[in-house]
């Protein structure tokens, strides 16, 4: 359990922090970024730990020399996701880019440090008679060993801990250090599909595919190659870079420029081969780029002109979202039962111009029922999403609704939809949809009696067993691939919306978008509350794509379970299952 830092020893803490000021050295620098997570990190009702104390940490980062306190401050950059932080973080980045003398926008490429490793993901070390083997992948890093004759050992042996205590002291602090980086890579990567972005090629090889860490990601995804008038799309394989059909991209210029590839614009056969090809070569994506949902305008959306109801409606968990606005780099306050008035959730889009908005507010009057101790609202009403110029004056709402205004304080300067670039609008309203999909109320089994006083019962009916969203439909397709490959197959078939899986006692339908379960004949709700694993396949065979999706996981999860109902032993379940009314 996390508790609040005394005054005696942040006092301590800070006079140690600022005692490394300027100092180049990789064990204090990691022990800082360790601290300042830990000092930001919040408290249940009371908030961040000890922000002076976080602040400290960042400064003195930003003051070291070197490329591996940069690296520090990226990871600080994806973990921490409140506003105070990330200012000083963004200070830190432009000293240390002042500093080393690099352009802003590449400090962030140049910062990730190799932790050891001089090849793609690998890291091999000799100690005495034992060797070791540090291995990254996009799911975490892995340290093994083995005998010098190459014999594998279980666990760490007895004479490394004891004769080279030091040694093995700094492998273990690179490889979990090396996993947050992994992930701080795949989030800016991921950002990057928005961010228009080129590379010359030799700069591209340098730090991305062959990087030792960034390579880890880079490898799994599909680039874009140009060279004057031609484009070629590529992944790497066995050390080339291929296109779909596994034809090697051959005489590149290092005049050429690379960019991420994108299925927007694209056609379907195209993306399809590219699914098809990353499946043979069994390569599961770090984050959805082939799989990737494609958000085009709607004639409804043309009708309404300047914004979108494709999300309105929905009752959502303000804590959850929240936090998923921080992680997909948008800007939100919580909203207190409290006489003020909020501006919307924002995502700056720098390289476009723009500022994308989702219009939420408050639900319920019921201080006790209605928000935590703090007086936070537990739940949100969703409502437009709108587009503005960047600096555009920005519309207010009461805490508790009754509409954004501007209150004259100047024109409204809300954008046509149709004057939106594709690119724009498909992954904003994919990150809507991923609010809407991740935290709506629909998806928890918990609610399905309506929540407080059952006033949401007809909503969560309607969003639990409702139409698919775009990013249900992708799921369906890669279900549709998934499912006849597993030992359940002959149990299984797809209906609308549903999986229905046919087990010895009942037969279920799985809807695709919540998750949620409907049993046959009668379509009595099985509640059944979800284990965070993923699934495994007793026959080896289950390939996810992607990394990412855990309502996936989930649905093939109880797939499983439910082909076999007569071997659960859950009498919550078994209950529920045996009960006919």
């Amino acid at each position: 359990m996390t508790h609040a830092i005394s005054r005696e020893h942040v006092a301590l803490l800070k006079g140690l922090v600022w005692a490394c000021a300027g100092r180049q050295d990789p064990e204090l620098t990691r022990a800082l970024g360790k601290l300042a997570v830990s000092a930001y990190r919040k408290l249940p009702g009371i908030g961040p730990r000890h922000i002076a104390l976080g602040t400290a940490c960042v400064a003195v980062l930003g003051s070291q020399p070197g490329l591996e306190a940069i690296g520090q401050l990226a990871m600080l950059k994806t973990r921490i996701k409140f506003g105070t932080a990330l200012k000083e973080i963004e200070k830190s980045f432009d000293a240390s880019a002042q500093r080393e003398g690099l352009p802003r926008d590449e400090i962030e490429e140049l910062a990730v440090p190799a932790y050891g490793m001089e090849d793609v993901g690998l890291r091999l070390e000799e100690f005495g008679d034992y060797k070791a083997e540090m291995k990254a992948d996009t799911q975490g890093v892995a340290i093994s060993w083995k005998k010098g004759d190459g014999t594998p050992l279980k666990s760490v042996p007895a004479s490394v801990k004891k004769d080279h205590a030091d040694e093995w002291k700094e492998l273990q602090g690179a490889a979990k250090d090396a996993e947050k980086m992994l992930v701080t890579v795949r989030d800016r990567i991921d950002g990057l599909l928005l961010a228009r972005k080129t590379w010359p090629l030799a700069t591209w090889r340098d730090r991305y595919l062959n990087h030792p860490l960034v390579g880890v990601v880079a490898r799994k995804l599909i680039w874009t190659i140009s060279d004057g008038g031609r484009a070629v799309d590529v992944t790497f394989v066995d050390g080339r870079l291929v296109d779909r059909d596994g034809n090697e991209a051959a005489s590149l210029r290092d005049a050429a420029t690379v960019a991420l590839w994108h299925p927007i614009g694209r056609a379907v056969g195209e993306v399809l081969g590219w699914r098809d090809r990353l499946e043979k070569l069994n390569i599961v994506q770090p984050f959805k780029q082939a799989h990737r949902e494609v958000y085009l305008l709607t004639d409804a959306e043309r009708q309404t002109h300047t914004y979108s109801n494709r999300f309105a409606a929905h009752v959502i968990k303000q804590h959850q979202f929240h936090a998923l606005c921080a992680l997909r780099g948008w800007k939100n306050r919580l909203r207190l039962m409290v006489d003020d008035s909020y501006p919307p959730a924002s995502r700056l889009l720098p390289e476009w111009n723009l500022r994308a908005e989702f219009w939420i507010e408050g639900i319920g009057g019921d201080y006790e029922q209605s928000t935590t101790d703090s007086g936070s609202y537990l739940y949100l009403a969703t409502d437009q999403v709108r587009f503005y110029p960047i600096d555009a004056a920005q519309p207010m709402a009461h805490a508790s609704g009754g509409g954004y205004s501007l209150w004259g304080q100047a024109a409204d300067q809300t954008l046509p939809l149709e004057a939106i670039p594709p690119l724009v609008f498909s992954e904003v309203m994919r990150d809507v949809d991923l609010f809407v999909g991740v935290a709506s109320v629909g998806n928890d089994p918990n609610w399905s009696d309506g929540g407080p006083g059952g006033r949401h019962l007809d909503y969560w009916n309607r969003y639990s067993f409702g139409d698919l969203s775009a990013t249900a439909q992708t799921r369906k397709e890669v279900l549709e691939r998934l499912i006849p490959r597993l030992k359940i197959a002959d149990r299984c078939r797809f209906s609308d919306k549903f999986l229905v899986v046919r087990g010895d006692l009942r037969t279920y339908k799985i809807h695709l978008g919540s998750g949620n379960i409907l049993m046959e004949p009668n379509d009595q709700y099985l509640c059944i509350v979800p284990k965070q694993a993923a699934p495994t396949s007793s026959d080896g065979k289950l390939f996810l794509p992607f990394e990412g999706d855990n309502t996936l996981s989930i649905i093939l999860s109880k797939a499983l379970m439910l082909a076999d109902d007569r071997k659960i032993k859950d009498e919550t379940i078994t209950r529920q299952i045996g009960a006919e009314g």
